[in-house]
Formats: C-alpha cells, sequence, structure tokens
C-alpha cells in the first residue's frame, strides 16, 4: 500500500468516526529535511574507524585509499 492509499483508507476512517482528517503525505516533508539538514551541519557524521581483535585502531576509512 502506498501513502496516496493509506490517507484515503485513515481518511475514511476519520470521517466514519467523526474525526479531522489526517494531513496528506508530504505535507511536512520540507520542514522534516530542514531539521534534518540543520541537524546534520551541527551534528556531522564521524566515520567508523574499526579496531582489531587485539585493541589496536584499525586503518583510516576515512579517504577512499584508506591512508
Amino acid at each position: 500500500m502506498d501513502a496516496i492509499q493509506q490517507h484515503m483508507l485513515d481518511s475514511y476512517r476519520a470521517a466514519q468516526l467523526s474525526e479531522p482528517a489526517p494531513p496528506p503525505p508530504g505535507r511536512h516533508d520540507r520542514s522534516v529535511l530542514r531539521d534534518l539538514y540543520g541537524h546534520w551541519l551541527t551534528h556531522p557524521p564521524h566515520p567508523a574507524r574499526p579496531a582489531f581483535e587485539d585493541g589496536t585502531p584499525g586503518p583510516d576509512i576515512s579517504s577512499p585509499s584508506g591512508a
């Protein structure tokens, strides 16, 4: 079931129960993406640096060459 079909079903159920209809799909996408981007700017992801079994740090995987 896609988002439009789910919205239609939820709207029907809300009408049967005399409740307000849900917001259409995608209505808040822009604000969600803006918030995620702002969070990413303040908290950039750090690449994982695997460790060997003895606990010594593994190779730096932040660059394609691993150097």
